[in-house]
């Protein structure tokens, strides 16, 4: 390593200057934040707009997540090696384009194929803001740094929701996006003009490309054939070879993970029992979390009457409850170790996962307080007493210097978890709608042929359009039987994301060790 680069990787940079690199980190990530939580209360709006269906939405939302989650580890390891400033500003100006792109998007195809192209920006920026403030703040103020850019980021995350209902609301759902290029264009200001350069000269010159490759791949094998399944009409011969395909993406990631000599993932880290269990009680509980967070919009303004802002607004107990608790969680996790709130966290938020299954149609906001905000008051209880002890345990798990290392394969596992709620519990919430349409129109004597055309349509989930052509009182029927049986629907869901919470607690109580680890270096 160079003197110069060695200076700037221990912090010997003035303060002035650390606090502009602050300043484009928290820039950077915020776009990212307020772009992941805004968007799912403007799916509504927007899937009015551009006619889109349920697997459409569904392939809008994991289009970037799983760029994001197959890229992640080699964006860190790409800014390491070629330098942190360029790379993070490669990654903002393609995040900018692409929002672009999205608010400009004509059609559901578009915004699709734009949104990926926004997670490969994310997979750079990400990684690219926290080593920025890691190699260029010295020791002595990198943890405050760090705290602020963490405290930013969740406030940022807690004011998406509103923001994207404020905006959905007022038929502005493209101002989601619109809202990125101000944003950006600072970042990108502030980064060429007081920031220096700043890499790892010892980054191995190869990197593991092909397990990138193998990682995307697989994961967009997976998620087309599951999205796919879930409509009425799909070929199942071609939706079964694409996941096999997928499946066997991800068996030849881990093949080369083993044999590379610069893995992104280092599969040695899973030897460790309780690095094994935080990843597996991570990827079910955020898999739970964002399967919730995908559908309860759609059920406040679709089923229950709610406007998108009440919508958004509907959602902040969960992250005031995560900003609050989190803290206080972190403090117990380090005098008493994680496993006790690893296992009573997500019994709790398994809690409040399973009341979210009981509502049926309400009268809309009026109801709020007494059937939708004590399981959101419950859920974010549950969230905010694990995601710092969580932390502590993986940290805890590996040795110092890999430290960094295991919180990026955990960050990927949270955004994994992601990708597979949208493409799991999103189809099994299609199916249950249009099974459960179905059902109660055969049991109204509703004509065969009347119900295969109604539940063609299931896949359009609460915004399904009913037939002109039909007779007013089978109509009737119908507008009687969608919003029930979407609530079906929105109640699979709930349970299958409590059970995925308890699961996580019941790897909490078997893998995690009672006492925290000590540090091995």
């Amino acid at each position: 390593m160079t003197t110069a680069n060695h200076d700037s990787a221990c912090g010997q940079v003035p303060a002035r200057t650390g606090w502009w690199v602050l300043v484009v980190a928290v820039l950077a990530s915020g776009i990212i934040f307020i772009d992941g939580t805004a968007l799912n209360v403007a799916l509504p709006a927007l899937q009015e707009d551009l006619h889109a269906t349920g697997p459409d939405l569904l392939a809008i939302v994991n289009a970037y997540t799983l760029l994001l989650t197959a890229l992640l580890l080699l964006g860190g390891s790409l800014g390491d090696r070629y330098g942190r400033r360029r790379l993070l500003a490669i990654g903002i100006s393609v995040f900018a384009a692409a929002s672009l792109l999205c608010g400009l998007a004509p059609g559901a195809r578009f915004l699709i194929a734009a949104r990926a192209v926004q997670g490969v920006g994310a997979a750079m920026v990400i990684p690219g803001s926290l080593a920025l403030i890691t190699a260029s703040i010295g020791v002595e103020r990198r943890g405050r740094a760090i705290g602020i850019w963490s405290a930013c980021s969740v406030l940022l995350a807690a004011l998406g929701p509103f923001l994207g209902g404020l905006l959905a609301q007022a038929g502005l759902w493209r101002g989601i996006f619109f809202l990125n290029l101000p944003l950006t264009f600072l970042a990108l200001v502030v980064l060429w003009l007081a920031i220096p350069e700043s890499r790892d000269e010892r980054a191995p010159a190869r990197l593991d490309y092909a397990g990138a490759a193998t990682a995307t791949f697989g994961l967009l094998g997976i998620n087309y054939g599951l999205i796919a399944a879930s409509t009425p009409h799909h070929n199942q011969w071609v939706t079964a070879f694409i996941l096999v395909g997928g499946m066997c993406g991800l068996l030849l990631f881990v093949v080369i993970e083993a044999r590379s000599a610069h893995p992104l993932m280092p599969l040695q880290l899973f030897k460790s029992r309780t690095f094994c269990g935080a990843n597996l009680l991570t990827l079910c509980l955020y898999m739970g979390f964002n399967g919730m967070l995908l559908f309860l919009p759609l059920n406040l303004i679709q089923v229950q009457g709610y406007t998108a802002s009440m919508a958004g607004l509907g959602q902040v107990p969960v992250m005031l409850l995560l900003i609050l608790i989190s803290p206080w969680a972190g403090g117990l996790a380090d005098r008493y170790g994680p496993r006790p709130l690893l296992i009573v966290g997500p019994l709790v938020a398994g809690i409040g996962f399973a009341c979210f299954a009981l509502p049926s149609v309400t009268h809309g906001p009026s109801d709020y307080g007494k059937h939708f905000l004590p399981a959101l008051a419950l859920l974010g209880l549950g969230m905010g007493l694990t995601i710092a002890p969580l932390s502590s345990a993986v940290v805890a798990a590996v040795d110092s210097d890999r430290s960094g290392l295991a919180s990026g394969i955990n960050s990927t596992a949270a955004r994994l978890a992601g990708v597979l709620a949208v493409a799991i519990l999103g189809s099994i919430g299609i199916v249950a709608f249009r099974a459960s349409l179905e059902l109660r129109l055969t049991d109204r004597n509703v004509s065969a042929s009347v119900r295969e055309l109604l539940t063609d349509e299931a896949e359009n989930l609460g915004h399904m359009r009913i037939p002109n052509d039909l007779d007013p009182a089978t109509a009737g029927l119908a507008r009687h039987a969608i919003p029930l049986s979407f609530v079906d629907a929105f109640r699979t869901i709930s349970l299958i994301s409590a059970a995925l919470a308890w699961l996580g607690a019941a790897v909490a109580a078997v893998f995690i060790p009672a006492k925290q680890m000590p540090d091995t270096s």
